[in-house]
């Protein structure tokens, strides 16, 4: 994702949330499908920030980040997490 620092400050801090609170619900994560999950972020810019994670050996595994357009996650961004998740699982 290319965005100003503070953004990229506020999705730091999420994902450090998660990744030291887990196992942790809403608002901060939410399960998508196929063991994949997302941490969520509300960035200052009025936008929403999404990047898909899964869970490997007790790490946290990043696969995507995006900017959220629509209500739903779009399904290119899905397929392109899921091929990451099966090249390092």
């Amino acid at each position: 994702m290319d965005l100003p620092l503070s953004d990229r400050q506020i999705v730091g801090k999420d994902i450090q949330k998660v990744e030291f609170g887990w196992p942790i619900g809403r608002p901060h994560c939410a399960l998508l499908v196929n063991g994949l999950w997302e941490v969520r972020s509300t960035l200052e810019s009025d936008r929403i920030a999404r990047v898909i994670f899964c869970m490997g050996g007790g790490q946290m595994i990043l696969l995507h980040g995006f900017i959220k357009k629509t209500q739903k996650t779009p399904q290119a961004d899905m397929e392109l997490a899921l091929r990451r998740k099966r090249e390092v699982m």
